[in-house]
């Protein structure tokens, strides 16, 4: 068994774009990739859940996301996911307890010279490792409480939300 199992979902973290209207498609997940680049030994497992952007996600996608958290052997699970729908599915993982649970996704695709994303996949990594069970979001150098948290699209970033 790994230590970490990393669930990929789509969102910018893996988009491809093909011209310059930015017409994307989201392809195969680079978190793989991006691991080994960074040499990272820790044992872990990828598993690719969908390829959607998180705005077309629906509650039946949210659903399917916490049946394979739930099914999994792995106590720490790693989810990318697009920013936009991020806390509504961190939502839907609350009532799963004994797991640490961390979204995870980039506001620039991993293919990009200046993406955000391999920082926020070493975030998660660590932040797997560390926080106690829970819903935890990981984005702009930032460890969110899941359920205290929103994007902040004018800012291009997560804030906290007070209880």
């Amino acid at each position: 068994m790994a230590d970490v199992l990393i669930l990929t979902t789509g969102g910018t973290i893996d988009k491809l774009y093909f011209d310059a209207l930015s017409t994307y498609q989201i392809g195969e997940s680079v978190v793989d990739r991006v691991l080994k680049t960074a040499r990272v030994t820790l044992p872990y497992r990828v598993a690719e859940v969908m390829r959607k952007d998180s705005l077309e996600m629906t509650d039946d996608d949210r659903a399917l996301i916490a049946r394979q958290v739930e099914d999994a052997a792995e106590t720490r699970i790693i989810i990318t996911h697009g920013t936009d729908t991020m806390t509504q599915t961190a939502q839907a993982l609350a009532g799963i307890t004994g797991k640490t649970i961390v979204l995870v996704g980039a506001l620039s695709p991993a293919r990009f010279a200046e993406s955000d994303a391999s920082f926020n996949l070493g975030m998660a990594i660590a932040t797997a490792q560390a926080a106690p069970a829970g819903v935890w979001i990981v984005m702009n150098g930032t460890v969110f409480d899941g359920l205290r948290v929103r994007k902040d699209r004018a800012a291009n970033a997560f804030i906290p939300v007070e209880p």
